[in-house]
């Protein structure tokens, strides 16, 4: 059984090798959830990520034995890292299995801690299989993900801390997939403060704590791809489940384009850079997936490893959902002039070009006639609908997309 004792003793490891991270109250979220958020931030832990409080707990609990025939784990990214990190602060060999579409950032990341690693599966699932093959064949010792005591117990930490810096707070949320997280927080909570509630989420496209509860046990799902990459777990953990089952008030569930706007929105108001699986609970406040309102809430903002290109894509994809990018082609005569003149009306309207193209040659383009690919940045929805009927009614054919 994990014990809060357990908890604390894994704080007393980890003291001075893994951060307290700060509780940073938000005032954007406050005032469109209706409630006041704080947000506790393990994007700044060593090595990006929570995971870091588990692996290293799992890791110092190891006999000398153990620790000379070294460790090996399956992970997307985090957990790698995490292992990684506390396998060299002690010399120890480490092995990890990650899966080929792993971001490419976090592999080089976990082989930069001095991990041997190996890629294998198309996602964590497969993954997981490869690697408990290779701990029978090379007799290392297997550091679960999350269904594991001394792993849950470093992730419990969060909740002593989290009591510490608001101890009157009402609400904690945490991202689920496996399960380590939210079954360490909510023990740690509900012992030290019954009356906290204690919520998990994760991604609709992945939602296996949501069956596991439905089912009363643990089921594998099929999942659709996810940016919460750390959090994508088609079957939870057997031992977190029952955590969970006992300590957390419930799971909901935040769409895809839900989450990216979260992360956007996160990175342009609050300048925080989190990945998809930490946008969760604040997805879940934001567009309004929980049954409170007016409560003191702290959301565990889980992990900043996030690949670059994703970041740019998200970025692309959330100007033009708040209507500050568009594209446009339409057809002028190909003349002296011409082009400038469009150019002059966009320019009236306050649009910035960002891109133009043009060709002559095309199944709608006749001769002496160039169509114009246009890139423009825009205030919002209002003013491409300014834009789309002032080049109306100046007589251009245009076809926006979106």
């Amino acid at each position: 059984m994990l014990t809060l004792t357990d908890i604390e003793q894994a704080r007393a490891k980890m003291k001075g090798i893994v951060h307290q991270t700060p509780l940073e109250h938000s005032q954007t979220f406050s005032r469109l959830s209706g409630n006041d958020v704080y947000m506790k931030l393990e994007n700044l832990q060593k090595t990006g990520s929570f995971k870091v409080r588990g692996s290293f707990n799992k890791i110092m609990s190891l006999t000398e034995e153990e620790r000379a025939r070294g460790v090996i784990a399956a992970s997307a990214g985090n957990h790698a890292q995490g292992v990684a990190y506390a396998s060299g602060m002690l010399g120890i060999p480490c092995t990890i299995v990650m899966p080929k579409g792993a971001p490419l950032s976090k592999i080089e990341a976990t082989k930069s801690y001095g991990a041997e690693v190996v890629l294998y599966g198309d996602v964590f699932d497969e993954s997981l299989e490869y690697a408990l093959e290779l701990q029978r064949e090379r007799g290392m010792t297997f550091v679960h993900p999350f269904d594991d005591l001394a792993v849950m117990a470093g992730q419990g930490t969060i909740g002593l801390e989290l009591i510490e810096q608001l101890p009157d707070v009402d609400v904690v949320l945490c991202p689920v997939g496996g399960g380590g997280l939210l079954a360490g927080v909510a023990l740690t909570l509900k012992q030290l403060k019954p009356s906290v509630e204690v919520y998990g989420v994760e991604s609709s496209a992945c939602p296996g704590m949501t069956a596991a509860i439905r089912h009363k046990q643990p089921v594998s799902i099929a999942a659709s791809n996810t940016i919460a990459d750390g959090i994508a777990v088609k079957k939870p953990g057997n031992i977190t489940y029952q955590y969970i089952e006992q300590y957390v008030d419930g799971v909901v569930c935040v769409e895809e384009a839900e989450i990216s706007r979260t992360m956007l929105y996160v990175l342009e108001r609050n300048k925080l850079l989190i990945e998809g699986a930490a946008a969760c609970p604040l997805a879940a406040l934001l567009y309004q997936k929980l049954p409170f309102r007016g409560k003191k809430v702290a959301a565990v903002l889980s992990g900043g490893n996030v690949d670059v290109t994703l970041i740019s894509r998200i970025i692309e994809r959330g100007l033009v959902e708040a209507g500050r990018f568009v594209t446009f082609t339409t057809v002028i005569s190909d003349k002296p002039g011409q082009l400038n003149k469009l150019l002059r009306i966009i320019a009236e309207l306050e649009a910035n070009v960002m891109s133009i193209h043009h060709q002559r040659i095309g199944a709608k383009v006749l001769p002496g006639q160039a169509e114009i690919h246009f890139s423009l940045e825009t205030k919002n929805e209002d003013h491409i609908q300014q834009i789309y009927q002032v080049l109306l009614k100046e007589g251009y054919d245009v076809q926006f997309y979106r």
